[in-house]
């Protein structure tokens, strides 16, 4: 359902009905938000900033599309002008627009920003992440504001029954009843250290007995899934279908997949034409609202209960108190 994430394991953005950053509702959340983020009221927090007109962009996959909506109404409650240019293409398109000042900020993953130049730095934490995207990025004059608590990353999930039944609640509860399950798993999963590498980390013989060989993140492994056709499926952790059919996302307690937390990137060169200081805590109070919850829900009122999405970010933000 997403548009290709590094390293992620498969597509998530198709629509479940008759989109998944990439990407997270059990693994734990890193400790990120910024300090400022909490206290920031959204609708003040820039009211003496200047306020230069700024071009937000998006990757072409509804969840890219919905958090630069989110971040755009917030700026625009906050005096900003805001040019959407929503749907530039995959990340690799996008990176040279914003390189050549065709946008000012869009919204990120960071362990697949990170992957994008160095797959060697991704780790498990959210923060160590941006850290050393920010690193890369700040010769090219670029700023990683506060990252999401929610996170859209590979994750394995089950049916809740079973997870009841069977007392599943982390991946590591799999590796005993290994050869009892049907496995729904990629193509690719032989030579993919996220799947194979991080079952083999669980004590999980690869390939299990039982195994479907379907698309990680896209609409036929969910349908697997709920018609029972396979006990384990590889979703991504924001994607509507685990809201829609009540599955459970297991923990990854060993933090085998990449932490996929949501930042703004923004150009310094707009930075310099602003208060900065209060133009970063507008969009980090923003960001701190984001959890996998929040992601999930919104996916799938955007791609399966077909609602707007400048309806959508708009409700998220009102619930929050972000915009009246």
């Amino acid at each position: 359902m997403r548009t290709p994430r590094v390293l992620a394991l498969g597509m998530a953005t198709l629509v479940l009905v008759g989109a998944c950053s990439s990407g997270g509702g059990a693994s734990s959340a890193p400790s990120t938000a910024p300090s400022t983020a909490a206290s920031a009221p959204a609708s003040a927090a820039a009211s003496a900033a200047a306020k230069a007109d700024i071009k937000i962009g998006s990757d072409n996959f509804y969840e890219s599309k919905l958090m630069g909506e989110i971040y755009a109404q917030v700026l625009e409650n906050g005096g900003y002008k805001v040019e959407r240019k929503f749907g530039l293409g995959s990340r690799q398109q996008r990176i040279p627009i914003m390189d050549a000042k065709g946008i000012d900020l869009v919204a990120e993953y960071v362990g697949s920003g990170l992957g994008n130049y160095d797959k060697t730095k991704i780790t498990g934490d959210g923060q160590a992440n941006a850290d050393a995207l920010q690193a890369i990025l700040k010769p090219k004059g670029i700023t990683v504001l506060g990252i999401s608590p929610g996170q859209d990353q590979n994750a394995f999930v089950v049916r809740s029954e079973d997870a009841t039944s069977k007392n599943l609640k982390k991946l590591s509860d799999l590796a005993a009843i290994q050869d009892t399950l049907k496995w729904g798993l990629p193509a690719d999963c032989d030579t993919n250290p996220l799947c194979s590498g991080a079952l083999k980390d669980y004590g999980i013989n690869y390939p299990p007995k039982q195994r479907t060989a379907l698309g990680a993140c896209d609409v036929p492994m969910a349908q697997a899934l709920q018609g029972k056709a396979i006990d384990v499926a590889e979703l991504c952790s924001t994607q509507p279908a685990i809201v829609q059919f009540g599955f459970v996302v297991l923990e990854d307690d060993k933090k085998t997949q990449p932490a996929e937390n949501i930042a703004p990137l923004v150009r310094d060169d707009y930075l310099a034409k602003v208060d900065a200081a209060a133009f970063k805590a507008l969009l980090d109070a923003v960001s701190a609202k984001v959890t996998t919850e929040a992601l999930t829900q919104m996916g799938k009122e955007v791609a399966i209960d077909q609602k707007d999405v400048k309806d959508v970010a708009a409700a998220f933000l009102k619930a929050q108190g972000l915009i009246p």
